[in-house]
């Protein structure tokens, strides 16, 4: 009996004896690759950097629908159509009829060269010449009721002359409901224009005008009235002591 169960336990000693050894040598065998899901191993891959057989799946992005807020309103801001601003409208003012332009016309009248003859009729102006000549140049003569004849002699001479309406022109001006200023100085807005002769003791002048559209009509209250560039044409080629007939 004792030799019996020597015998067993001996067998069982070199059982566990055989298999430690072969756990042991298990322990350092080669292991079957451990094959793991492409669904489970991506994750972890694509932290490493892109893997050569591994696809990255795109993702469908849903955009949403953007919200847009209504802007509060601006009590002090008016917002208009945009609206074309209209072209400027030109004015065209009337031309002088070239009739009334300066030219060299024959002459055959007494007066002598240097004299200014004044035709109210024709609304001519005449610079006697030599040789039968004169240099003409339309002018604006007194409306009815302010027609004057006669001779005088040019007593002074201004450049861009200021103006003092007399006073009876005043008063009739205000009872058409047109007020003038009693002093006026000397431009381009300014009635008597660029250049002024003045004729005697009279308040009657040859001046110019800041509308020479009315040069050849019937339109002062008495004086004679030249284009400006005419004007200082004839202001340049007269001096004071010239006679002036006005017929």
């Amino acid at each position: 009996m004792k030799i019996f169960l020597r015998s067993v336990l001996g067998a069982v000693a070199i059982l566990a004896a055989g298999v430690t050894s072969s756990a042991a040598n298990d322990r350092y065998a080669d292991r079957p690759p451990v094959m793991v899901s492409p669904d489970l191993s991506a994750p972890w891959v694509l932290q490493l950097g892109r893997a050569p057989g591994i696809v990255r799946q795109s993702r469908q992005v849903i955009q949403q629908p953007r919200v847009r807020y209504a802007q509060p309103a601006q009590p002090d801001r008016v917002r208009t159509a945009s609206v074309q601003a209209p072209a400027k409208r030109m004015v065209m003012q009337p031309q002088i009829n070239p009739l009334y332009l300066p030219q060299e016309v024959a002459y055959d009248g007494p007066q002598k060269p240097g004299t200014i003859v004044i035709d109210t009729t024709q609304n001519f102006l005449f610079l006697v010449e030599k040789n039968g000549k004169a240099r003409r140049y339309g002018v604006g003569t007194g409306k009815p009721g302010f027609e004057w004849s006669g001779t005088h002699k040019i007593t002074n001479k201004r450049v861009w002359p200021d103006w003092r309406p007399p006073a009876e022109m005043i008063k009739r001006e205000a009872a058409k409901g047109r007020y003038l200023p009693t002093y006026l100085a000397g431009g381009e807005e300014n009635p008597l224009g660029a250049r002024a002769l003045y004729l005697g003791t009279t308040e009657y002048r040859i001046h110019g005008t800041n509308q020479p559209w009315t040069i050849g009509g019937a339109v002062s209250s008495g004086c004679i009235r030249m284009r400006n560039e005419d004007v200082v044409d004839l202001y340049e080629r007269v001096n004071v002591g010239t006679t002036v007939v006005v017929i």
